[in-house]
């Protein structure tokens, strides 16, 4: 009987995975379809006169491109392919640009060709501090982890601790190389040219491990090697890397890749790197589950299963609510934190509506949040209306150039002019949008009243 009662989970498990199997392949295949649509009919972005200028003096852009399997590669008849060319044709679709590929053979070969201006661009360059100071980054588009790379006879790598005082190869100019020089100078690195070098060291014992994108660490076979732990705190996002000295390129760039439709572009990863990372291995335990569920499977299935389905559904639940209570938490801290401010704090939105405030803010104007939440600077009594015009305008100008904004002024509060200085902010969210501007100021006049300074201002 304790028996039969342990089978109930099992066998409830066993089903629902056929059934999100099944779902998944037919997200797949909808995915696949919409992104054969969409690509039927792309639509251009609008661009200002000085970007449209631009591509058409600029209409071919050079594409530094390194053989990188599955994101970018050539294929059997010589033409480029992989997930990187599928956005390059995208963007090239909606702004126009023609992107030409121009082969480079090693990271340090491709970071040559733009540092000299032979190229303009390049799509499979990770993002590091070196590499800002001549080349600019666009919004991301995705990414992956850094995992260790070790031999198979060796202890799984799970940290740089335990590459202390060992030798790590990595090709020339590595995104990672620098901070692990800075963070971990007990640990030996060799340079060589290209990953492949850097796995044939491991193999042989010349170096004791490497560090790949997670993606990549799957593409060919293991043999003598071992993928160990992700790096932790480390992770590869998916740029466009322009040189510097080209800002109307990397903005044409940023417009598209703002405008991309998201599920267009989680298609094209899943057409391209869908599978690559291996399944688990099953333990003893799963393994002997599994067959005893299908020794079983025949007896009271669906029974069982609405059993099962009930106690998922009450864990999911209590999950649910425990999320939502750390939310609640969360939130609460961040009003505590922002009301604690003793400078006015303001968070507004892409139309210069109000979104949150702080109590220093209230009692500056003398106007209670909910009054002004949801509502324009200009909609609100509380500044005279010139003030409120002005700044309003500001903002405006200041979402759409994207400048961070400090600066001593003097401004017209319904008290009187007093001196302040104001600073406003642009914030983005998780995946890279504008979101709106974070700002506040510090009252000058008030502070100089209160420590009793009688300096000339």
């Amino acid at each position: 009987m304790l028996f039969y009662r342990g089978l109930k989970p099992a066998l409830g498990w066993l089903f629902l995975l056929a059934v999100l199997g099944w779902t998944h392949s037919g997200m797949a295949a909808q995915m696949a379809l919409d992104q054969a649509n969409a690509s039927a009919s792309v639509q251009a972005i609008e661009l200002d006169a000085h970007e449209q200028q631009w591509i058409r003096d600029n209409p071919r852009v050079t594409v530094a491109s390194v053989q990188y399997p599955l994101y970018l590669f050539q294929d059997e008849h010589g033409q480029w392919s992989g997930l990187n060319n599928d956005v390059l044709k995208r963007v090239s679709a909606m702004t126009g640009l023609q992107f030409e590929h121009q082969e480079s053979f090693s990271t340090d070969h491709m970071l040559d060709r733009l540092q000299s201006g032979v190229a303009d661009i390049s799509t499979t360059l990770a993002m590091s501090d070196d590499r800002k100071a001549f080349l600019d980054f666009s919004h991301a588009f995705g990414g992956a982890g850094w995992v260790f790379v070790g031999h198979a006879n060796t202890p799984r790598v799970e940290s740089f601790e335990q590459l202390a005082k060992r030798v790590l190869v990595l090709p020339a100019r590595h995104a990672l190389e620098d901070a692990i020089r800075r963070d971990y100078p007990s640990i030996e690195i060799r340079s060589v040219k290209t990953y492949a070098e850097a796995r044939a060291l491991v193999e042989s014992g010349e170096a004791y491990a490497t560090i790949e994108n997670e993606i990549g660490a799957q593409l060919y076979p293991l043999g003598m090697l071992k993928v160990g732990a992700l790096v932790e705190g480390k992770w590869e996002a998916d740029h466009l890397a322009v040189r510097k000295g080209m800002p109307q390129l990397l903005s044409i760039l940023n417009k598209a890749l703002e405008a991309f439709p998201a599920a267009e572009l989680r298609a094209m990863r899943l057409k391209w790197l869908a599978g690559v990372s291996p399944p688990p291995v099953p333990s003893v335990w799963e393994r002997l589950v599994e067959w005893a569920c299908w020794a079983m499977g025949v007896i009271g299935v669906f029974g069982m299963l609405s059993l099962v389905w009930n106690r998922r559904l009450a864990a999911v639940i209590k999950l649910r609510c425990a999320a939502e209570k750390e939310l609640g938490d969360q939130l609460a801290f961040q009003h505590a934190l922002i009301d604690s401010m003793p400078d006015p704090v303001f968070v507004r939105d892409l139309h210069g509506r109000l979104i949150i405030c702080n109590r220093s803010y209230e009692e500056a104007l003398s106007v209670r949040l909910d009054q002004m939440q949801g509502r324009l600077l200009i909609e609100v009594d509380a500044f005279p209306e010139t003030t409120a015009r002005m700044l309003h305008d500001e903002f405006i100008a200041q979402l759409q150039t994207r400048k961070s904004r400090f600066s001593k002024r003097q401004l017209l509060f319904k008290g009187g002019s007093r001196e302040v200085y104001q600073w406003t902010v642009p914030f983005y969210s998780g995946d890279g949008k504008l979101r709106g501007l974070l700002g506040g100021w510090t009252d000058i006049t008030q502070r100089r009243t209160e420590s009793g300074c009688r300096c000339l201002q």
